[in-house]
């Protein structure tokens, strides 16, 4: 079916769930898998599962990710060294670094306002993009203009009550970023499992290492390594459980 192509018949609704068995199917055999077969993934399905995790939500559609897909058998061999030589990582089919990047607002928000759908571009859309995103991400030499953010925000919060909190410094950019990328990653997760594969999301990797390898700069961060491919019999080391919902669930 055509994504563009609205589908009465498959499109949810409260009373018409069509897709909630399959969705649960996909979300409950989802598994971290440690040992992958032999079995390779095809570039097309992969490009799909990418493409799905592109459609992830993100803040003003600015969309902060990028991903690295290390398939050069030298660049993966010093890969897999990088992530501490892990099962999920050595017999993957394809490992991917899922990278979140705090330079690209301003030349994102600029591409949103050149290929956006709705012609001409209404003057609200243009106004958000060359104004209030440049207002949150811009901090000015040596931070100036992230001082006056935080001194106008509290200002107004006095006045006015509550406000949107700009990004006032690189590490709320970086948190921006990373939050972001972490949503393509887990429509990446459960694109592959759609699709038959597993993964493996990786915290524990060598990021200096690993941006070296991939010739990153200090405005790429390596949010997570994922290892995919085909779950082999002993792939999945334990028991799957979780605690109570009622114990993260607060009803206020």
């Amino acid at each position: 079916m055509n994504p563009n192509t609205d589908n009465k018949d498959s499109l949810a609704t409260p009373n018409h769930t069509p897709q909630l068995q399959a969705f649960r199917d996909i979300v409950e055999s989802r598994r971290s898998v440690r040992r992958f077969t032999d079995t390779p993934i095809p570039d097309d399905v992969l490009a799909d599962c990418l493409r799905l995790a592109m459609l992830a939500p993100n803040s003003s559609n600015l969309q902060p990710w990028e991903f690295y897909v290390i398939d050069d058998a030298d660049n993966r061999k010093r890969a897999v060294k990088n992530c501490m030589n892990q099962n999920a990582a050595k017999t993957s089919a394809r490992l991917i670094a899922v990278v979140a990047r705090t330079d690209v607002w301003h030349d994102h928000a600029k591409q949103i306002l050149r290929e956006y759908p709705d012609t001409p571009v209404p003057k609200k859309v243009k106004d958000y993009y060359t104004k209030v995103v440049a207002m949150d991400f811009f901090r000015g030499p040596a931070n100036v203009i992230s001082a006056a953010k935080w001194g106008a925000t509290q200002v107004v919060r006095r006045v006015k009550g509550p406000i949107k909190s700009p990004y006032y410094t690189f590490e709320d950019t970086k948190n921006w970023a990373t939050n972001n990328t972490a949503l393509a990653a887990e429509n990446l997760m459960l694109a592959l499992r759609a699709h038959g594969f597993d993964s493996c999301p990786m915290g524990g990797f060598d990021e200096p290492a690993m941006k070296r390898l991939l010739k990153l700069s200090d405005e790429h961060h390596i949010v997570m390594m994922v290892g995919a491919g085909e779950r082999a019999d002993n792939g999945v080391y334990n028991t799957q459980f979780r605690f109570e919902q009622n114990q993260f669930v607060h009803y206020v």
